[in-house]
């Protein structure tokens, strides 16, 4: 082989040489990019999952402390009905009821009692509507008020129901 082919021939592998490492150099820089993305999607991925997992549990245990919390607060609520609803009953032989616990005849509602003053030493004084409150507020309810307003003006009457059978 003479020199000018092995010349062309080094020159030849030089190029080719040059040519594929350039090509390297950019398929090393896109394969680098395209990891780098993919790790970053990952990356993304993992800290959604983690925040979700982390607010689902944050959340699983606000719910079981809120869950006690009204289970607690519809015992107390509970208790206070009922301790209510007794006191309405016992409330005629407690010592600052100032009528007789026999003239004292239970409705529950609208009123709580009708009051037969004197009936049972055979005289009537008056008749008298009350509701019995306990707790913290002596608020009446809407139909209360209405029977309240309704006595204090005076609409009140007696009647008699005759059955003929």
């Amino acid at each position: 082989m003479d020199d000018w082919m092995i010349s062309t021939l080094i020159l030849f592998l030089a190029l080719l040489i040059v040519y594929l490492l350039v090509k390297y150099i950019k398929l090393k820089g896109r394969v680098e990019s395209r990891a780098r993305d993919l790790y970053e999607a990952w990356q993304s991925r993992e800290m959604e999952r983690q925040v979700s997992e982390k607010a689902d549990i944050l959340f699983r245990t606000w719910k079981i402390d809120e869950e006690k919390k009204i289970r607690q607060d519809a015992v107390k609520k509970s208790e206070a009905v009922i301790r209510g609803k007794v006191t309405e009953h016992l409330i005629p032989y407690f010592p600052e009821f100032e009528y007789n616990p026999k003239d004292a005849r239970f409705l529950g509602t609208p009123v709580d009692f009708i009051i037969f003053d004197g009936l049972s030493e055979g005289e009537m004084n008056k008749v008298v509507f009350v509701e019995v409150k306990s707790g913290k507020t002596g608020a009446l309810s809407p139909r209360e008020k209405l029977v309240r307003e309704c006595i204090n003006r005076g609409k009140v009457s007696y009647e008699i129901i005759h059955n003929k059978e």
